[in-house]
């Protein structure tokens, strides 16, 4: 049982030790959305949710994410978003980001099977990443950090990919 933990810690804290050590990312990929702060930044592994349908089911009935995994929530246009944790075993954090990729709001540790609504607080919301509860502030991600990933609006974003082809 000992060494089982010991291993989780181990493989946890590898993980945090690539992501937070890797260098600036020179281009982007859709797989990943990164995150900058001050003197810090993070990158996650993202399933992309951009239709009606993969945006409602989002991350139910999941009862394991990866550490450094998430889902990004891509809206057609800026608006009012919120979200529930209905099906959704697991606590997450819910990250609303601006069309121009800075986070707005961080909803922390949400509350399993909940049907209480989750508001990102402003019309300007056409992101969104769910992350495991507790990530945010694991990797110091706070309100106000830029983000990116090719799927942004490359002309809107607060920190655009660098050599980005569109694709």
């Amino acid at each position: 049982m000992m060494n089982t933990f010991r291993i989780s810690i181990f493989l946890l804290l590898l993980g945090v030790m690539v992501t937070a050590f890797t260098p600036a990312f020179a281009a982007c990929s859709n797989n990943f959305i990164e995150i900058k702060g001050e003197n810090r930044s993070s990158r996650f592994k993202v399933e992309i949710a951009d239709t009606p349908e993969l945006r409602q089911k989002g991350l139910m009935f999941r009862e394991y994410l990866a550490t450094t995994h998430g889902m990004l929530f891509i809206f057609d246009t800026p608006d009012k978003v919120g979200f529930w944790m209905k099906n959704t075993p697991i606590p997450l954090d819910i990250i609303f980001i601006n069309a121009n990729g800075r986070i707005a709001r961080i909803a922390r540790q949400t509350e399993p099977y909940s049907l209480d609504l989750i508001e990102g607080g402003s019309d300007s919301i056409q992101y969104v990443l769910e992350i495991n509860g507790n990530a945010a502030q694991q990797f110091g991600i706070q309100e106000g950090d830029s983000t990116r990933h090719p799927r942004f609006n490359q002309e809107l974003s607060v920190w655009p990919c660098k050599n980005h082809t569109g694709s």
